[in-house]
């Protein structure tokens, strides 16, 4: 893991590229150099209703959820955190400079005793680090 879910309203699709946000997301989770690249999955989620501030069309907003297996120690998932959300704010900078955009970020763990998983990407991922 992680798993990090991009939520987004409706009209931030004419302000960025989507898919550019979620490359940007996944390479800085690997930068961060704590989560396994196997583990890695972003997505974006589209809201096509929201109601935002005074309720102007005019505002958008990028909240992104970071779901990780529980485990690491604070001051590591402040880091990772910082990283990410940097990555993100880099990223819609321009959207930002441009449009009324709220940006916000949680990162929360997930108790591995109640999370089971299985998968093969690890297995079909040559010369990846398998943490």
């Amino acid at each position: 893991m992680p798993h990090i879910i991009v939520d987004y309203s409706a009209n931030m699709e004419q302000r960025t590229d989507l898919a550019g946000l979620c490359e940007a997301l996944r390479q800085a989770a690997i930068e961060t150099g704590v989560f396994p690249v196997a583990g890695i999955r972003v997505r974006a989620m589209r809201a096509d209703h929201a109601a935002i501030g005074d309720g102007g069309p005019q505002h958008g907003y990028v909240d992104i959820t970071v779901r990780l297996r529980g485990g690491r120690d604070l001051a590591t998932r402040k880091a990772a955190a910082a990283r990410i959300f940097a990555a993100a704010e880099g990223f819609l900078a321009p959207a930002m400079r441009e449009h009324s955009v709220a940006l916000s970020m949680e990162m929360r763990d997930i108790d591995p005793e109640l999370s089971p998983k299985t998968g093969t990407i690890s297995e079909h991922l040559k010369g990846a680090d398998r943490k």
